[in-house]
């Protein structure tokens, strides 16, 4: 691995997690002239990034008060034009559940008064019983962002997670004890995840959505299903053409959890606009058929939070299952970056509040 042991400290009373801001010898921190907190509203959020600065062999986690005084020279900064750069490479520190890596943000409903209680952090649909018991019900997400870069290589390119980044996400909370026994929650699917995937060679790349049945691990109907935005689903290996979304093209998002439907918006200046919903407390899907192999109550029992930035599915892990095309990655981060074996993302607007009604 290459580490990043260069640091400028800053001092935050009580913080349980860092508050550093780091640099390496190949690039001077200086070059930012601001920090993130200071272009983006980020008192509602704190950081996985994919590295290990304190040395306690896990994946650093930057807390909602110290990602006010927080940036990376490589992995989260503000660029020349005060837009909001995410990278993670193929190889790095991830997070205990995941071979995955990511410079990704994680909502905390709660903000700055983050006491750790595990509802006020996270919001709920209408139909959870324990719904007032929560931080908020329901929630709004938004976005305009560029995916600038995705990992070039992989062993396995039948594989779907190979050359693609989520960008977006709602997470299920993976707390057993959140919820009554025997009612089936708890597991930490994931009810979105909003991907950009490039077949090398192609010019464009596809934008599309994926649900996760809310199924225990070891059931095998517990899959994604993807929903195509622009351009193609993520088996499709064929060229998009320009009904895809090219490197570097803006497009937006935004993400309305209202009573119990989750409502999606995606826009580009080139295709206009494509709506979603689904209502997730049930097992109907997008396009109105009921799922029977899906959970009869969807998501009702879960708490959930907003994800967004760089969460590269380039997974470098060699094994027979779906999820590891086995991309490549050294661990020394100029190797990987000159080589390609990482993912970059960039975002222009980024917001998280309340749920609002949506338009008739």
């Amino acid at each position: 691995m290459n580490f990043n042991k260069n640091l400028i400290a800053y001092t935050v009373a009580g913080l349980s997690s860092i508050a550093l801001v780091s640099c390496n010898s190949s690039e001077d921190i200086s070059k930012h002239t601001k920090l993130p907190a200071e272009k983006f509203d980020l008192t509602h959020w704190k950081i996985t990034v994919p590295t290990d600065i304190n040395n306690d062999g896990k994946v650093d986690a930057v807390s909602t008060q110290a990602i006010q005084t927080y940036q990376h020279s490589d992995y989260f900064y503000l660029d020349s034009n005060e837009n909001l750069v995410f990278t993670t490479p193929n190889k790095a520190f991830t997070t205990p559940n995941s071979s995955n890596t990511r410079s990704e943000l994680h909502q905390v409903v709660a903000g700055l008064k983050d006491k750790g209680d595990k509802y006020d952090n996270n919001f709920t649909i209408r139909a959870n019983k324990d719904a007032d018991k929560y931080g908020q019900i329901g929630g709004n997400l938004q976005a305009t962002l560029q995916v600038n870069h995705v990992a070039k290589r992989a062993k396995y390119i039948e594989k779907a997670p190979a050359y693609s980044v989520v960008v977006g996400q709602i997470h299920a909370t993976k707390d057993k004890d959140f919820v009554a026994e025997g009612e089936g929650y708890g597991y930490g699917n994931e009810p979105l995840k909003i991907y950009f995937k490039k077949w090398p060679g192609h010019k464009y790349g596809s934008v599309f959505w994926n649900y996760e049945r809310n199924l225990e691990k070891e059931n095998p109907d517990r899959k994604d299903i993807s929903y195509p935005v622009w351009g193609n689903s993520w088996l499709d290996s064929s060229a998009p053409g320009e009904k895809g979304i090219a490197l570097d093209e803006t497009f937006s998002y935004e993400v309305n959890v209202y009573e119990n439907t989750m409502y999606l918006t995606f826009t580009t200046e080139r295709h206009g606009t494509v709506n979603y919903s689904i209502n997730l407390a049930d097992n109907v899907d997008a396009y109105g058929n009921v799922d029977e192999l899906d959970h009869p109550n969807g998501y009702t029992g879960d708490g959930n939070f907003f994800k967004a930035g760089a969460y590269d599915q380039c997974s470098i892990k060699d094994a027979p299952g779906f999820w590891y095309p086995a991309c490549l990655g050294t661990g020394n981060w100029e190797t990987d970056k000159a080589n390609g074996d990482y993912a970059q993302v960039t975002f222009m607007k980024l917001t998280v509040g309340a749920a609002t009604a949506p338009k008739e």
